[in-house]
């Protein structure tokens, strides 16, 4: 039987694969469409999240739905999701151990909503899916061919509401890279449907992104 994203979530919730199930309320898995042509990921849930469930339900996520009302989309149209599923205690950053053991529910979401377009919110997670060191603010304004699909790095939306919100530079440029989105779903065609990926080995042995070489390869 084929596992669905309801079969996935269901064993997340229950994970203890690193250290952050012994600090976390809850798994934040994800939400939105399961069969979404647009996917967000972000890089982990944070207090609000954590407390809720749901990824994006602070003042960052009342933002980026307002991003996604400006290009005529609702959170229910898109799936929205993070690197990692449990809260780092004080939001610290993500550790390499922890990033290991929560990357094969990432990879199985992605294998079974087969988005058209995939976007980055914010430098860990670019540098995480690209696999580069160049900062967010070099690679966001454009799109990034990534196994049959695109994706397109922007600012993550906490990062636009610490530099100012609408008064500061990173909103506007916010505003284009929603705008490039619309455009990229408009012009994607849909990848063609593979088997569930099960593994990063399987997902390593597909052809590499097409990344300029100084961005280097998946995962």
């Amino acid at each position: 039987m084929t596992r669905t994203l309801t079969d996935v979530a269901h064993e997340a919730a229950t994970c203890t694969k690193c250290r952050l199930a012994s600090t976390r309320t809850q798994v934040v898995f994800g939400v939105g469409n399961p069969n979404a042509d647009l996917l967000f990921i972000g890089e982990a849930p944070g207090l609000h999240e954590d407390k809720q469930g749901e990824p994006f339900v602070g003042a960052a996520g009342q933002l980026l739905t307002r991003m996604l009302a400006e290009i005529g989309l609702t959170r229910d149209e898109v799936y929205i999701a993070n690197i990692l599923k449990c809260r780092p205690p004080g939001n610290r950053d993500p550790q390499d151990d922890e990033i290991e053991a929560c990357t094969p529910w990432l990879v199985e979401q992605m294998s079974l909503i087969q988005p058209n377009v995939i976007v980055t919110l914010g430098n860990f997670a670019t540098k995480f899916v690209l696999q580069t060191q160049t900062g967010i603010t070099r690679m966001r304004g454009s799109v990034y061919p990534w196994h049959g699909r695109k994706v397109i790095p922007t600012f993550h939306p906490a990062a636009v509401l610490r530099g100012g919100g609408e008064k500061g530079r990173q909103f506007a440029e916010l505003q284009d890279d929603f705008a490039l989105i619309k455009r990229t779903l408009t012009e994607a065609e849909p990848p063609p449907l593979r088997p569930p990926v099960t593994s990063l080995v399987e997902l390593e042995r597909e052809t590499p992104a097409q990344v300029p070489d100084d961005q280097l390869e998946l995962f």
